[in-house]
Parts: C-alpha cells; structure tokens; sequence
C-alpha cells in the first residue's frame, strides 16, 4: 500500500485556511518568522483545534508530518 502524500494546499484545507498557492505565500509571509524557541503548535495564530491537529499529527508521525515540518521550516526564526 502507498503512503498518502499531501501537499501544502491539502493542509491549509485541511487547517480551514485558503489553501490557494497565493493565500499559503500570504500566510506564510505574514506570520514568518516564528519567534526563537517557538514550535509551530505554539504559534499565536493558530485556533486551539489547529494547534491540537498539528501537534497530534507531528507526535503520531502520521502522514501529515511531511508537510506540517516543510511549514515549520517555512516559518522557522530567522538564522
């Protein structure tokens, strides 16, 4: 069996956010970059049910994983 593979566009959807590719580059320069020390669950902007789904998602490994830490690395502090 093949592992699932999502695109960022699939977890904005799956977030509820614009998932266009000009709604992510939006989000991600509007909230880049994450303050040091900051995981990305942590962010500020996030509901408490974003958050819950990108912790739950990083902690299980699951197959949103992949594209949760491309985000991170996206929106990671700066140097």
């Amino acid at each position: 069996m093949e592992t699932p593979t999502h695109r960022m566009s699939h977890l904005f959807a799956q977030l509820g956010l614009p998932s266009d590719d000009e709604a992510i580059a939006r989000f991600i320069q509007t909230h880049h970059p994450l303050a040091k020390g900051t995981l990305l669950h942590e962010a500020p902007f996030w509901t408490p049910a974003q958050a819950a789904f990108l912790c739950e998602e990083i902690l299980e490994d699951a197959d949103w994983a992949e594209v949760i830490d491309a985000l991170n690395a996206e929106l990671g502090p700066l140097g």
